[in-house]
């Protein structure tokens, strides 16, 4: 259902009001399936009233209802739904993130006992900071907890195994307490291999004082929140005062500390952030010619799609393309607070099309709510021409071959920089 009128419009999605409907009965099937179009959909087939209805996506509404409603073959164990169907009821879309997006909407709507189930769900992996607990520590988990707790989350991570190799990697940097147990400082407790190796600062048997943990948590932290860089910084600046200082020993150990921290850092996802903080705009395919659709995604939530069409209306052609994307992002309608169960499934589902190895469209995180608008403008040309940031800066720039993603994206980072300064 089309909202407004407006370039920039928004969609609804709801289990019981698509974009299109049509009336099925098999004497008049030809009928129906010409008037389907063969195109991506995501669509529900009704019945009778007490009878659950059918819900699914597919690359061909039109071959799909043939499968599914056309008259049965002999010997054939093939699904028929041809006698059981009154009505047909589907929306285009422009991509498989918006068919995924709107199967989960309208199976959590019609049922809603099952809907998980169906969609098998693979909840993302997070980095949970317990700071509720008095010596707080770091652990992996996939469930979410409130997000306006003491307790902080990271993420989402691919598998649980890169999230915990992450973890461990980063926090041999720090002496912040590995051990799961709820502590009891007690000056006779003989502490564990961490301790003993300076790698923690032993709060168990009073080996700090409460102040020197609490700094040591901010410091881990300030690690997870920055990317690492936090660290990057605090290690060069240390590394820097020593070599002004004539100390070219503890120099050279620091730099080495450096060295040893850069694959850790690269380990970063993009997507990895602080999920309270997690803000997002995923740019993709729309059906609408000359048109992109935008996602939304706050903390960790996914709303939308809101179709951004590349020729302005009357009113808005004075206005720059930055300015008109801002206008597509401040139209969003502020959606209520979700439970922490459905925003693991938002998480689930944007952490299958992040990390997917054949990925359609373009995600740009905003830091402290600021987008990087000409990135963004970048971003909608090369959806619109169905091109990869990969790819096109490699056609520009051949010597960047193959590189690596997070490297091209610091590339196209650095390159809006300078225009910003030429200009």
């Amino acid at each position: 259902m089309l909202l407004s009128q407006n370039p920039t419009r928004q969609l609804a999605y709801n289990g019981e009001v698509l974009t299109e409907r049509l009336e099925f009965s098999p004497e008049r099937d030809a009928e129906t399936f010409s008037a389907a179009p063969a195109a991506q959909a995501v669509f529900l087939l009704r019945g009778s009233h007490r009878a659950e209805p059918y819900v699914s996506k597919t690359a061909n509404l039109r071959r799909r209802l043939q499968r599914l409603l056309g008259a049965a073959e002999e010997r054939t164990k093939r699904l028929s739904l041809r006698d059981r169907i009154s009505s047909i009821e589907y929306m285009l879309t422009g991509s498989d993130f918006e068919s995924g997006f709107l199967l989960y909407r309208l199976l959590r709507e019609t049922v809603p006992q099952t809907y998980a189930k169906r969609l098998r769900f693979r909840f993302a992996p997070l980095v949970r900071l317990h700071l509720e607990n008095q010596y707080p520590r770091a652990s992996i988990t996939t469930r979410l907890g409130r997000l306006n707790g003491r307790a902080l989350y990271y993420g989402p991570f691919r598998s649980r195994i890169v999230a915990e190799k992450f973890m461990n990697d980063s926090l041999d940097f720090f002496k912040m307490r590995r051990c799961i147990d709820d502590l009891h400082p007690d000056p006779t407790f003989p502490g564990c291999i961490y301790s003993e190796m300076k790698m923690c600062l032993a709060p168990c048997f009073k080996g700090c004082t409460d102040e020197e943990y609490s700094a040591e948590v901010d410091r881990v932290q300030s690690y997870f929140e920055s990317s690492g860089q936090s660290l990057v910084r605090e290690l060069s600046a240390q590394r820097d005062a020593a070599s002004a200082n004539l100390a070219f020993e503890d120099a050279a150990a620091i730099h080495g500390r450096l060295e040893k921290l850069k694959p850790v850092v690269n380990q970063f996802p993009e997507i990895v952030r602080r999920i309270d903080r997690l803000s997002a705009l995923i740019i993709q395919p729309s059906e609408v010619a000359d048109s992109v659709k935008f996602f939304r995604v706050e903390r960790g939530v996914i709303s939308g799609p809101v179709v951004f069409s590349i020729q302005p209306a009357e009113q808005a052609k004075s206005q720059s393309m930055e300015s008109r994307v801002q206008v597509a992002l401040d139209s969003f309608p502020a959606g209520p607070a979700k439970s922490a169960s459905e925003s693991m499934e938002h998480l689930a589902l944007l952490k299958r099309w992040f990390y997917r190895g054949t990925r359609v469209g373009e995600i740009f995180l905003a830091d402290e709510n600021i987008f990087p608008m000409r990135r963004i403008v970048r971003g909608v040309s090369r959806v619109l021409k169905g091109e990869k940031l990969e790819d096109a800066v490699a056609a520009n720039l051949p010597e960047f071959g193959k590189m690596e993603f997070s490297k091209i994206r610091n590339h196209e980072i650095r390159q809006e920089a300078k225009d910003g300064h030429q200009t």
